[in-house]
């Protein structure tokens, strides 16, 4: 992944996990596919007590799925494969035995929102806005939507799908239940995870994973459902509609 990399480090049993992508942290497949190893791996860890989930940088904590990559797809099998790798990721911190942080320093878009919402709890930076983008290119929040709507609820997840080209403030997101607590500083920020995650990280491994199958009653058929919603995402990114829009959003980024 010479454009991207997903790095574990682990240390008093905190594993943190840190992608990173130069467009944005963006998620082409390879980094979603890397992503849902290393949360396996460090879940099935021994050594590992708690997860942190992170991206690097000081801006955006994730773009979302990668829009090269979308434009690329021509067929509804490869559309499967690669929406799937969101369900992947989400299935890995669902299925973990041991609870993750999420640390959200930036804007969210799309499939980052989706992150958020599927880690166990999720610290914010103040500049942490959220916008599912979906429809507006011609597809919509369906991997992703089973995690958000458990987060923020139905009528919450509804109106961020319909409403695509809208940012909701971190504080909004805070008050609806994606994040625990906003930071107006990013030292804040860091503090409250690493110090959440020592203290996790001193407790029953045993109780935490009871505790965390407990949290999650309920979402057992993910295993089928995220990737027959990986189906219909797939079929409708190869329609006229989603290759005008992403071309248009392209060329608008680049200011021609």
């Amino acid at each position: 992944m010479s454009d991207g990399y997903v790095r574990t480090s682990t240390d008093n049993g905190i594993a943190t996990i840190t992608f990173h992508h130069p467009q944005s942290n963006s998620l082409p497949a390879a980094i979603l596919l890397e992503l849902s190893r290393a949360i396996k791996d460090a879940g099935s860890s021994k050594d590992v007590r708690v997860i942190v989930l992170r991206s690097d940088g000081d801006r955006a904590f994730c773009a979302g799925a990668s829009f090269d990559e979308l434009v690329a797809i021509g067929t509804e099998a490869e559309g499967l494969t690669f929406f799937n790798g969101f369900a992947l990721v989400i299935n890995a911190i669902r299925t973990a035995p041991c609870l993750v942080i999420g640390r959200v320093q930036g804007k969210a878009v799309g499939g980052g929102v989706g992150l958020a919402a599927a880690v166990d709890l999720c610290y914010a930076h103040e500049s942490a806005a959220v916008r599912l983008s979906e429809l507006a290119i011609g597809i919509g929040p369906f991997v992703v939507g089973p995690a958000v709507e458990r987060k923020v609820g139905k009528a919450a997840f509804g109106l961020m799908s319909t409403t695509p080209a809208v940012w909701r403030t971190a504080e909004w997101a805070r008050a609806h239940g994606l994040y625990a607590e906003c930071f107006s500083d990013l030292d804040g920020l860091d503090a409250a995870v690493a110090g959440h995650a020592r203290e996790l990280a001193g407790y029953s491994p045993a109780a935490m994973a009871d505790l965390k199958a407990i949290l999650w009653q309920g979402t057992e058929a993910w295993d089928t459902l995220l990737p027959e919603r990986a189906a219909v995402s797939g079929r409708l990114v190869l329609s006229d509609f989603t290759r005008k829009a992403i071309a248009a959003f392209k060329q608008k980024a680049a200011g021609k």
